[in-house]
């Protein structure tokens, strides 16, 4: 009698390759649109910006995040990659200035998280976006890095209390290669990171299995 050795297709046992209904808030931005053109076809995406996209939402604003998880339903992914930030030299910083970040970038991104755990498929997933100036620091960013460092300390406690099989990372990039022309004079020495590597990134928190991480990408 033979014995007839069945050929797994890693394809199929692949859970990576499922279609996903996933959320890209700041789809309009330069990291944005680099995760929207990454992301497989056989993906829903939502696209949400302030003023543009599928879905408006101002992340700043709970309430308007609450209106946003409302209008757009469960989902199996949320990405994020926005928040805005005020550059200012340390004694000049004034208090306003420096909260305007912590709001924008950093609570901006924290109740996209809080408030949409509900809305959050079993199994799905959350990705942040910091960066590199907590990291590896410039002038007049100690506002800024102050968020990407709340943004990543978030993360890493949270990771460990998501429920459902649900997850949590953090993408922390340095320069992009496509914002060299509007922020290059200000990173000075910084080698661009290329946006083919900061999609990998992304995808790998999304189609990935790791939570809890901070994915650099230097």
């Amino acid at each position: 009698m033979s014995h007839v050795r069945k050929t797994t297709n890693l394809a199929e046992m692949n859970t990576s390759s499922r279609a996903q209904r996933i959320v890209v808030i700041g789809a309009e931005g330069h990291v944005g649109t680099t995760i929207c053109a990454a992301l497989p076809d056989h993906h829903d995406v939502i696209k949400v910006g302030r003023n543009s996209g599928d879905v408006n939402a101002d992340i700043s604003e709970r309430s308007s995040i609450d209106a946003m998880y409302k209008e757009i339903g469960k989902v199996d992914a949320v990405v994020l990659a926005a928040g805005a930030v005020h550059f200012c030299p340390l004694e000049q910083f004034p208090e306003d200035k420096f909260l305007f970040n912590l709001t924008h970038k950093a609570m901006g991104q924290i109740n996209c998280v809080l408030a949409g755990l509900n809305y959050l498929n079993d199994g799905g997933s959350f990705t942040l976006s910091s960066g590199i100036l907590d990291r590896d620091p410039i002038r007049m960013a100690s506002g800024a890095a102050a968020a990407n460092g709340a943004i990543g300390g978030f993360v890493k406690s949270a990771a460990i209390e998501m429920p459902r099989d649900t997850r949590i990372n953090v993408v922390s990039t340095g320069l992009q290669d496509i914002s060299v022309e509007r922020y290059g004079s200000v990173f000075p020495g910084h080698t661009p990171v290329s946006s083919e590597r900061v999609a990998n990134a992304y995808l790998k928190c999304v189609e990935g299995g790791i939570n809890g991480q901070l994915v650099t990408v230097d």
